[in-house]
């Protein structure tokens, strides 16, 4: 008898814990970008702040210590990754706010700054403004690239080019970047791959009464079956080449509206990912509209026969930069209900046996 409830207890458990079911957690979400420097002002560094963060949140930088590139100041490739060099990594808190600022910023001697990014136009694939990508950057490049790895959505990014109010004073204020960050989000589903979706907003207008800027954006995507790491979402890398292939979202105009608070925003994605897919990369390249606005409201205004996704010949204006997004999933096995119940039947089992055998009883 006590064979026969050995064997009854091994088929329950062996039952209970077969793989049935692929789900996936989110294990990183990563994002490298170009941005333009269009405040019409030198900056002397870039700030991303990550709302609702902490530093242990962080897994990755562009240019940081232990990333496999040089992290050195300047423009020499066999020394450094971009003119400022590794970033700080800061927590902050006020009131009911906390999160963590990136911090890239040049060196001032008390007279002179050692680099800075030169506001102007600028044409790029989106992720070569480093020392390694193939635009010849250099000095008088007019944007840079910046990147960031952590294991958590933030609740708010922010993205600041920091320029000088007073020029030769070293204070350095927040100017402003038109270049939307991604929310994504993974859904787990029982018996299924997880559903992966990412978000973008366009800027908050400047008065609240009216439409805010407006931008054009192309999303291109697509899932690898291994995971991606930071230095993998640059230009020139075959991974970013492949997505690059796959056109997601031709032309989409993103303006935020004051009576709407669902305008402004491309939702993209609500898919399943692939059975094997470990990761699933988005590119995302923004231009600013160079159209027509209503001059009450700043509403954009469509020649006839263009739209929203439809740009006329004018509608397109300067490059904004490009921001390469990815989320490594995590891929589990989840067990069935029905599978849940009979582990709990064995592991019940398990105990009625173990109480019989302490009680002398076969």
């Amino acid at each position: 008898m006590r064979k026969l409830k050995f064997s009854i207890l091994t088929v329950a458990l062996s039952v209970a814990i077969s793989p049935s079911v692929s789900s996936a957690q989110v294990l990183g979400f990563l994002g490298n970008f170009d941005v333009i420097n269009d405040t019409g002002k030198t900056a002397h560094g870039f700030e991303i702040d990550l709302e609702g963060l902490h530093s242990s949140d962080i897994t990755d930088t562009f240019g940081g210590l232990g990333r496999g590139f040089p992290t050195g100041r300047g423009f020499d490739p066999l020394t450094s990754v971009e003119r400022y060099g590794s970033p700080t990594i800061t927590e902050y808190t006020s009131g009911a706010t906390f999160g963590v600022k990136i911090t890239y910023t040049g060196l001032f001697d008390g007279a002179n700054w050692d680099f800075g990014t030169p506001s102007g136009t600028f044409i790029t694939p989106g992720d070569n403004c480093w020392s390694g990508g193939g635009v010849g950057y250099g000095p008088g490049t007019p944007c840079d690239h910046f990147g960031v790895g952590t294991t958590q959505n933030a609740t708010k990014t922010t993205y600041s080019w920091l320029v000088e109010t007073t020029p030769g004073t070293g204070l350095l204020t927040n100017g402003v970047v038109n270049l939307p960050a991604p929310v994504w989000a993974v859904t787990p589903q029982p018996g299924a791959p997880p559903i992966v979706a990412a978000q973008i907003q366009a800027p908050a207008p400047e008065n609240e009464t009216q439409f805010g800027d407006a931008i054009w954006v192309k999303v291109f995507t697509t899932e690898f079956d291994a995971p991606i790491e930071l230095e993998d979402l640059i230009g020139g890398n075959a991974k970013i080449d492949e997505v690059e292939n796959h056109t997601e979202v031709e032309w989409m105009l993103l303006q935020t509206d004051p009576g709407n608070p669902d305008a402004g925003i491309l939702d993209n994605g609500g898919f399943a990912a692939g059975a094997n897919a470990e990761s699933v990369v988005r590119r995302y390249e923004f231009y600013n509209y160079a159209g027509e606005y209503d001059a009450e409201t700043h509403e954009v205004k469509f020649a006839p026969g263009f739209g929203d996704s439809n740009p006329g010949p004018n509608d397109i204006g300067n490059y904004l930069g490009a921001q390469n997004a990815a989320v490594n999933l995590n891929v589990a096995v989840v067990p069935e209900p029905e599978t849940y119940a009979l582990f709990m039947a064995g592991l019940g089992l398990m105990g009625f046996i173990a109480r019989h055998r302490k009680n002398g009883q076969a």
